[in-house]
Formats: structure tokens, C-alpha cells, sequence
């Protein structure tokens, strides 16, 4: 038996964000995205995660002031053009979405439900996202690590992350296949033990 999400699953593939545009996405598609992120499972409805659409002059301000600067502060031996395509990196795509994983305090749900909760919510972007036909990519980065990012877009430094960064756009070319593990390597079937 097949169906149409099944058939997608099955050909998903990511866009490198150097094949993507920048033209603006529609709103109501990135609502139609956001509304997809956060149906992932969630255990007592904590939402251990945050998302934060940068899109518009967001992207560049948020190069001019945090990805140049830190990434200089950082790396002295960058180039110009290597901090111009730091500066520039949110300007390769319509809108990028950024999940941050904002844990709970419960005494009953452990923190490695919540991390899989905030990857759910990544993995659901990105799924939406091609599934309307926009190219997308999921990356983390050095800004993923970037104490000044995470407190610009919200997070709290010392227990929040960012669990990613999903890039979205229009396609300029259409992905490749990628190599993927062969499926004796990560799947199997449990069979008991013979008493």
C-alpha cells in the first residue's frame, strides 16, 4: 500500500542553500509551515522549543550585528570576503527558521524527551517546507554555538540552544541523490531469544 506522504517520504531530499533564492515566501506559507512544525510529539505539552522566522531585514541585521561580528571575533585571520559571506549568509534564502530547544523543569519527563521533541519540530520544518516544493537544508553551523545568536533570537545563554537552522527558498536547481547508509547497516527486525 501506498499513499501520496508515503511516496514523498520515500524521494525527500534536502536543497543545498547555494541552490536556493531569496525571493520573500508567501505568509500563508510559512504559516502553513509553522502550523506543520509544531505537531510533533510533545510529552505533557511542555513545548521545550521555540521557533523564530527570519525573514526580511531580520536576515540582515542579524548579519551586520551578530554573524560578522562574532565570526571576526573569533577567527582573526578571516578574510574580507570571508566576513561578507558571513555577513551575507541569511540573505540566501526566502526565510530561515530557528529551533531553539528550550527545556522544562519536570519531575517526570527527562530532558532527552524534550531534545527529541525540539528535532521533531526541526524535522517537521523541513518536511513542510519540501513538501510544498521549496528548497530546504537544516544546518547547524558555528552560529548554531554562538552565545550572542542564541540570546538575540530569544534563547537563554547557559540552558537553551539552538537545535538549527532551517533554510527555505525557491529552487535555482534541483537536488542530487545523496549516498545513504545501507539499510543492513542501521535496520533490523527483534526476534526473541530461542529459550
Amino acid at each position: 500500500m501506498t499513499n501520496a506522504i508515503t511516496d514523498f517520504l520515500q524521494i525527500r531530499r534536502s536543497t543545498l542553500i547555494s541552490k536556493m533564492t531569496s525571493e520573500p515566501l508567501p505568509e500563508a506559507d510559512i504559516e502553513t509551515i509553522l502550523a506543520c512544525g509544531v505537531r510533533v510529539p510533545d510529552h505533557a505539552v511542555l513545548g521545550p522549543w521555540q521557533i523564530q522566522v527570519i525573514q526580511g531585514e531580520g536576515r540582515a541585521y542579524l548579519g551586520t550585528h551578530i554573524l560578522r561580528p562574532e565570526f571576526a571575533a573569533n577567527n582573526q585571520d578571516a578574510t574580507p570576503e570571508g566576513l561578507a559571506f558571513e555577513e551575507e549568509r541569511f540573505l540566501r534564502a526566502g526565510a530561515i527558521f530557528a529551533v531553539l530547544f528550550t527545556p522544562k523543569e519536570h519531575p517526570k519527563i527527562p530532558e532527552w524527551e524534550m531534545v527529541l521533541s525540539a528535532g521533531a519540530v526541526a524535522m517537521n520544518i523541513t518536511t513542510a517546507a519540501q513538501a510544498l516544493g521549496y528548497g530546504a537544508q537544516w544546518v547547524t553551523e558555528w552560529y548554531s554555538y554562538n552565545d550572542k545568536m542564541l540570546a538575540a533570537l530569544g534563547g537563554t545563554v547557559g540552558s537553551d540552544k539552538i537545535a538549527g537552522f532551517i533554510y527555505v527558498g525557491e529552487k535555482s536547481e534541483a537536488p542530487t541523490e545523496r549516498r545513504r547508509p545501507p539499510r543492513e547497516n542501521v535496520i533490523g527486525f527483534y526476534t526473541p531469544p530461542v529459550a
